[in-house]
């Protein structure tokens, strides 16, 4: 039976993606669509290219061929300051937060209001900022430094500064990375709250693939540059590739020991 998710329009369409650096070939033919409102999980090795594809479908690395769509506009080709229109409908959470440690919380999470939105009324800014600080269950923390926080609360307000633009997609860079089981399910918990009460579309890279199968409406497997199984996690978990059955019982068996 198709899931709702999958019924939907797709709100990020790639075809025939291919990206080499030298005589390295690392996406080697990508074809995906990526429903609207979905929680949509792209797994696979270390090296097979999930941070390239991330970074080709946001303009930030420019493919050797194929097309890439938001909606109804290609993002390949697309000129400069166009795509920096564009990109503010993307939100971005790092693996390491990637916060300013120069700054405080609330300057880190301020800082794409100033500097990409060009806010001015410090009065809306602050509200923003407390409002984002309250969702993400961590009030009243404007005036620490980022290495005042833990790891796990780093990532949070990373999500935080994301989510400050209203994005309509975030992409997390394999956002548990570094964190202990109880924190990580904190953060898988946290993209689900992302998509299911703010509406929007969360695309992951990560590494945790039985939190991928828990939380992900969909999943792609992407392998030597190409997706070899993509659909619902219990299609992609039937798939007849020997390497994506392996690499999932393995996943699994290494959740129990």
């Amino acid at each position: 039976m198709e899931s709702v998710n999958s019924a939907k329009e797709a709100i990020i369409r790639i075809r025939d993606l291919k990206k080499s650096f030298g005589d390295q070939d690392i996406l080697t033919g990508v074809n995906l669509d990526i429903p609207e409102g979905s929680i949509f999980g792209i797994v696979g090795q270390s090296g097979t290219g999930k941070s390239v594809l991330f970074k080709s479908i946001m303009g930030m690395i420019s493919p050797d061929a194929g097309r890439v769509w938001y909606r109804d506009t290609e993002l390949t080709g697309l000129p400069y300051q166009k795509l920096v229109e564009i990109r503010q409908k993307f939100g971005y959470a790092f693996q390491n937060a990637a916060l300013f440690d120069s700054m405080t919380v609330g300057e880190n999470i301020a800082f794409p209001l100033k500097e990409v939105l060009h806010l001015k009324d410090r009065r809306e800014i602050a509200r923003r900022v407390r409002e984002m600080l309250e969702w993400i269950e961590l009030p009243g923390i404007e005036s620490k430094r980022p290495d005042e926080l833990s790891g796990g609360m780093r990532k949070r307000v990373g999500v935080a500064r994301s989510l400050v633009m209203r994005p309509d997609i975030l992409f997390f860079d394999e956002p548990t990375t570094g964190l202990d089981p109880v924190l990580s399910e904190t953060i898988n918990n946290l993209v689900v709250r992302v998509n299911r009460e703010l509406g929007v579309t969360c695309i992951l890279i990560t590494h945790d693939i039985p939190a991928a199968f828990r939380i992900s409406d969909r999943l792609a497997f992407l392998h030597r540059g190409t997706i070899v199984a993509e659909g619902t996690p219990s299609e992609v978990a039937d798939s007849d590739h020997e390497l994506v059955r392996d690499f999932i019982r393995i996943s699994f068996n290494e959740l129990n020991v």
